[in-house]
């Protein structure tokens, strides 16, 4: 019984430490999409706002799209001279790579220097986490008793969305505590404090390093190494293979590359599409994802433990198909509860407010018109129309930019917040049980390669584009905002087959091989 409890405790030591520095890994590499629009307007040209976010995307979308390049390189050390050490340099990697984003200068100040600086950042980031995951999932999945390998990865798989979670909220509280005016706060968080967030990351991963350093390395991986069975080329093992190559084309196109999708759809994209599609206010538009992340969490661990006792295949198929059945209709319903023609106005209550700003050295006028509207159900819209107003003879006035920002009711917003968090119900099924379902599919001497890969290609190139991808698709089919859910359901879709039909429910557990 003793032995047994201190078995029990040990193991969540090894969750903690593991977890902790696996959270703060995600926290570093997720603040930049969760900060994209502010981002977009430092290090990218202002004259096209469209183009600006995308370029931020496409930047946000690169560090995915290294992610297997890291997987390859940090998994091979990993396999080669142990876990422990190998996930503590990605997180060394990640944070410094991140607290040196948040040092560099903006676009006005050395122009294409600061989004090339930016994307050098942003790959090395890619490739950091590239390592990490792989040997945080194997080494707790190398403490774990075989019959709760589900239960206790799934804590590892909580990470992820934790970390964006705690980047969402630290930007909130930065962005309202930056002077007493709320309009100042929010001015001076554009201006410089989004830089806070990352900056911070050096103080939290000073914190993990400390406790990683404690850390004991992985008992069967000390026990192939003391033996001398270690691997001597692990590249070669996993993928020139045939046996184990076919494993980890399966764990790609039968889990992971779906997992991915519908990782990225349920929280990224679905906040993405709640500002620029839905015009749902910053606050609101975090806020909503972060109640729906909290009230979903719990979901990780309870498919992880349910998948020890039926398996992990069913759970994340079903996860699978649920989110390519219901996206459309979901993202559909986002669309609905602020769409203000089903909404009756309060018509005394309008607001109208113009503002002539004259231009420095110029004849002309800047134009502000600020229109605010109330509705019934408690919804306020503020449109906000900028142009000039030119003096000279045979100018034209050019075309008013116009932004529109929505303040849900009390009503439309815990109706949005019930919508994601039947995304991230999704997102639980299909990676609460992954760690553990891919551990199982390799022999513990190359694990770390093996796994690594497919996850991350998986993640980060399917996954990863989902943001990148689904915005590009609401600027081509202009008429339909939610053409962007054709990518997650298409990607999902196809890997929901090749699970159904492939993928083993019951896989000969090898990780004591």
């Amino acid at each position: 019984m003793t032995n047994s409890n201190s078995e029990t405790k040990g193991i969540w030591k090894v969750i903690g430490a593991s977890s902790l520095g696996t959270l703060i890994e995600w926290y570093d590499f997720y603040i930049f999409g969760s900060l994209a629009t502010v981002i977009a307007s430092q290090f990218f040209p202002k004259t096209d706002p469209t183009a600006a976010l995308l370029s931020t995307l496409a930047t946000f979308a690169a560090g995915f799209i290294v992610r297997p390049f890291g997987a390859l390189v940090f998994g091979r050390l990993g396999d080669l001279i142990g876990r422990k050490y190998t996930f503590l340099l990605t997180l060394v990697l990640m944070g410094g790579s991140t607290f040196l984003i948040g040092c560099i200068p903006n676009y006005e100040k050395i122009g294409f220097a600061a989004p090339i600086l930016v994307l050098l950042l942003r790959l090395i980031q890619g490739l950091a986490l590239g390592g990490e995951y792989g040997g945080a999932a194997t080494y707790v999945a190398e403490h774990s008793p075989e019959h709760r390998r589900g239960f206790f990865t799934s804590w590892i798989q909580t990470t992820a969305t934790l970390g964006l979670f705690i980047s969402l909220g630290i930007i909130l509280i930065t962005r309202h505590s930056m002077d007493a005016d709320p309009v100042k706060s929010i001015a001076k968080f554009n201006d410089w404090g989004w830089r806070i967030p990352f900056l911070l990351s050096a103080v939290l991963v000073a914190v993990s390093i400390y406790i990683r350093l404690k850390m004991q390395e992985s008992p069967l991986f000390s026990k192939l190494k003391s033996e001398g069975k270690t691997s001597t080329n692990p590249l070669k093992e996993s993928f020139a293979h045939k046996a184990n190559l076919k494993m980890v084309l399966l764990a790609l196109f039968g889990a992971t590359m779906g997992q991915g999708v519908v990782w990225y759809t349920g929280q990224f994209y679905a906040q993405s599409f709640i500002e620029n599609m839905c015009k749902v206010d910053f606050d609101q538009s975090r806020t909503i994802i972060i109640w729906a992340i909290l009230f979903g969490t719990p979901f990780f661990v309870v498919f992880g433990a349910w998948s020890d006792k039926i398996g992990r295949k069913w759970i994340m198929m079903t996860g699978m198909f649920l989110a390519v059945v219901s996206y459309k209709y979901l993202f559909t319903e986002l669309l609905n509860t602020v769409d203000t023609k089903t909404k009756i106005e309060v018509a005394e209550k309008k607001e109208i407010k113009t503002t002539l700003t004259p231009i420095a050295k110029t004849t002309d006028t800047l134009r502000k018109v600020v229109t605010k509207s109330f509705y019934a159900d408690g919804l306020a819209a503020s449109e906000t129309k900028t142009d000039t107003l030119y003096a000279a003879a045979g100018k034209k006035t050019i075309k008013a930019d116009v932004k529109l920002a929505k303040v849900l009711g009390n009503g439309d917003y815990w109706k949005m917040v019930f919508i994601v968090w039947i995304m991230i119900i999704f997102v639980t099924m299909v990676y609460g049980p992954i760690a553990a379902f891919l551990v199982e599919l390799f022999p513990t001497k190359i694990r770390y390669t093996s796994m690594s890969l497919p996850y991350h290609i998986g993640n980060g190139v399917f996954g990863g584009l989902t943001p990148f991808i689904a915005t590009l698709f609401t600027t081509i089919y202009t008429a339909d905002k939610t053409a962007g859910v054709m990518y997650p359901v298409v990607i999902a879709a196809i890997c929901l087959v090749i699970g159904v039909v492939y993928v083993q429910n019951k896989v000969d557990s090898a990780v004591n091989k």
